[in-house]
């Protein structure tokens, strides 16, 4: 069985209200040290193959179909 985590980003360049918003309510807070915030998604998934080479295959399959809008969003692969 392989474990992996996925880490989904807006691309560079695409407005992130959602972590103007995050970034807004740290400072109300009180935490002023923050410069910006982005926010993002974090997939961890298990899968029964061991091949690490058809597990990643099957990862950014997932990816490109459902997990990430590659329009407008990156993604990374971490399989352990």
């Amino acid at each position: 069985m392989k474990k992996a985590r996925i880490v989904v980003t807006l691309k560079t360049g695409v407005l992130d209200p959602q972590g103007k918003a995050i970034e807004a309510a740290l400072r109300s807070f009180g935490i002023q040290d923050v410069g910006s915030v982005r926010q993002g998604k974090v997939f961890d998934v298990e899968l029964s193959t061991e091949d690490a080479a058809a597990a990643e295959s099957t990862l950014k399959s997932a990816c490109e179909k459902l997990l990430a809008n590659t329009v407008i969003e990156n993604y990374s692969i971490e399989i352990a």
